[in-house]
């Protein structure tokens, strides 16, 4: 599994767990919510600007994203 599937399925872990639907994510990171589908099927290399929006949004430190 490569590093961007591994990074988009834990963000879809996270997200499902603070019961959210990607549109509601991509509120909270100020994001398109079709960048969240594409990061959570490890087809979009994520900035680490991007990464710490995901994190605080979703409630997480970065590392837990990895």
């Amino acid at each position: 599994m490569t590093i961007l599937k591994q990074f988009g399925k834990k963000t879809k872990y996270y997200r499902l767990k603070r019961k959210l639907s990607q549109e509601k994510l991509s509120e909270l990171a100020n994001m398109h919510r079709t960048y969240i589908g594409q990061i959570e099927a490890g087809r979009r290399n994520i900035s680490l600007k991007n990464i710490e929006k995901l994190a605080k949004a979703l409630g997480v430190k970065i590392k837990d994203l990895f």
